[in-house]
């Protein structure tokens, strides 16, 4: 089988599925290139060693740039009047060596939290950002996140706080910026999200029963985290005009609509929706849909935090040994791994992700085995199976296999734990040729320290 057919067979090399930037060697080892820079996985594996999460900068930047550009091509198309904000949502990923380069490609910012705004203000302080960027505030507003808030706004800060509940409205009545308000739709659709439970934002009712607000910019909804249709972004969407429709006819000042989060990742590389696709019918729904109403075209604000991020890193763990599988299942050996998966990648075991997983080195093998992998922690539910099995090399005497997770630079370092007090992965930057450590391996000293020890 040549080069180009194992690519073929473990799926790199694919715009379609994410993974356009990787390659294999003529040796079978699995490659990054940047341009004319080159990673090589399983090098860097030995070098640094496991488990390794490996962060790609550059990944960030390619994404949010063709973000901005499909949305920017199809506003003129269209001859759309309103205007396209990314709004980058920090809960997603919270590290500097994420967020730096995000704010270079013109992304704005989300926050959810004091703490994220607070980060957000050291950004300020050290003018690492210009007036151009806004910052929204989502979240339940604590005393602290509401006085961070004013203290940024008298800064000179471009940031408005999202009303998501009647004691949030009553706190910022006089504030003297823009605010938004958010929408509870009455739409679901199939995704990571507790449908019974009406958390956040208001009815279109209670929305109305409020009049007239000060200042109020910006019409917020969020209806799911990886939605799998296409069509019930636009389903939303609908709804959610059809609402800005009538808010805007008692707040004349209203003049942003903001669809959420929410864009689906391929982790599984199977067909999907593009952003091509689902753009060009959001920017042709709002242009066919305004205008001739009397309604003005909205600005258009999307928070798809995942869609940028989640390919941007790679997991990296190496098979410590095997076990059979004695049972009739469908896989035939354990492999067992550096790592663990309910710490290091949490989505696992949390909502059951499934990952696209790939071998390091020896990707050219036709000697595979199909497996199941678990964690080097002593609970039974630290495992992945990818459903029936994976496909792995077989395990050769005397050599080392290194097994990928491709897309998880998305929530799993922020949700990650140190269940049996297992060390955290350490985490290395590849940008423009150069390699830089971001977190050193964890010692047990330096675990034992985070629990008093």
């Amino acid at each position: 089988m040549s080069t180009q057919n194992f690519k073929e067979f473990w799926k790199l090399g694919k715009a379609e599925f994410d993974t356009q930037f990787f390659d294999i060697s003529k040796d079978g080892e699995l490659l990054v290139k940047e341009g004319n820079y080159q990673y090589n996985l399983h090098e860097l594996a030995k070098k640094y060693e496991t488990s390794l999460e490996m962060a790609f900068p550059f990944i960030i930047e390619h994404r949010v740039e063709t973000l901005i550009n499909t949305f920017n091509f199809y506003i003129k198309k269209y001859k759309y009047r309103g205007k396209f904000y990314f709004h980058y949502p920090m809960k997603v990923n919270q590290n500097r060596e994420f967020i730096l380069p995000l704010i270079t490609e013109g992304a704005n910012l989300e926050t959810a939290s004091a703490n994220e705004l607070w980060i957000v203000k050291r950004l300020w302080e050290q003018h690492k950002f210009n007036s151009r960027i806004k910052v929204i505030c989502n979240g339940p507003k604590t005393d602290e996140y509401l006085s961070l808030i004013k203290e940024l706004r008298g800064q000179g800060l471009d940031i408005v706080p999202i009303i998501e509940n009647h004691h949030e409205y009553e706190s910022l009545k006089n504030y003297k910026g823009e605010v938004g308000i958010r929408v509870d739709l009455n739409f679901r659709t199939k995704s990571h999200w507790d449908h019974s439970v009406d958390r956040f934002g208001f009815t279109p009712d209670e929305l109305f029963d409020l009049g007239k607000m000060r200042n109020l910019k910006i019409l917020h909804y969020h209806v799911g985290s990886h939605i799998p249709h296409a069509n019930d972004i636009i389903k939303a969407l609908k709804e959610g005009l059809s609402i800005y429709k009538k808010l805007k006819k008692i707040n004349p000042q209203l003049d942003t609509i903001d669809i959420g989060g929410g864009f689906n990742v391929n982790f599984e590389k199977k067909k999907m929706y593009s952003v091509q696709g689902v753009v060009q019918r959001i920017v042709s729904y709002l242009a066919k849909h305004t205008g001739d109403d009397g309604i003005a075209p909205p600005h258009i604000i999307c928070e798809w935090g995942s869609h940028i991020m989640a390919p941007s890193q790679v997991t990296i763990f190496k098979v410590l040994y095997e076990k059979n599988i004695n049972k009739g299942a469908a896989a035939r050996k354990w492999y067992v791994i550096d790592g663990s998966f309910m710490n290091d990648l949490i989505d696992t075991w949390a909502i059951k992700q499934k990952w696209h997983v790939v071998p390091v080195n020896n990707l050219n093998s036709k000697k595979l085995e199909r497996v199941w992998l678990c964690g080097s922690s002593c609970d039974s539910d630290d495992k992945y199976t990818g459903g029936s099995y994976v496909r792995l090399p077989k395990l050769e005497e005397g050599e080392s296999q290194y097994v990928a997770f491709i897309d998880t630079g998305a929530y799993q370092d922020a949700l990650g734990s140190q269940h049996c007090l297992l060390s955290a992965p350490a985490n290395i930057v590849c940008q423009d040729g150069d390699i830089k450590i971001a977190r050193a391996h964890e010692t047990a000293e330096d675990v034992g320290k985070k629990f008093g020890w």
